[in-house]
């Protein structure tokens, strides 16, 4: 699913709703959300999940062209861990793989 059928799903389960006024929700909720995970703030939306951000250490990697050492700084990471009845809804509807 894109931004833009958000957008639209939004729009046509409110019916109240302008497409431009779901436009401006779904903008609204995502600038809300990238803001505080720049801050370094938790997310967490019961039923769905919770973002947050990871720190990831300085390392040393290798470019795998040359072979030569390449020191990685530090990052900060966003991270998505999922709810339970996230979890559970997208087990069940998994399909069930048949052994042949």
């Amino acid at each position: 699913m894109t931004r833009s059928d958000l957008v639209e799903a939004l729009a046509a389960r409110f019916e109240q709703l302008t497409h431009r006024d779901a436009e401006s929700a779904v903008k609204a909720i995502l600038d809300a959300m990238n803001d505080a995970l720049v801050r370094g703030r938790r997310i967490e939306i019961r039923g769905f999940g919770s973002f947050s951000i990871n720190r990831r250490p300085p390392r040393m990697g290798r470019n795998p062209r040359s072979g030569e050492s390449v020191a990685i700084p530090e990052k900060r990471v966003p991270h998505f861990k999922p709810g339970k009845a996230l979890r559970e809804a997208v087990d069940e509807s998994a399909p069930s793989e048949d052994p042949d």
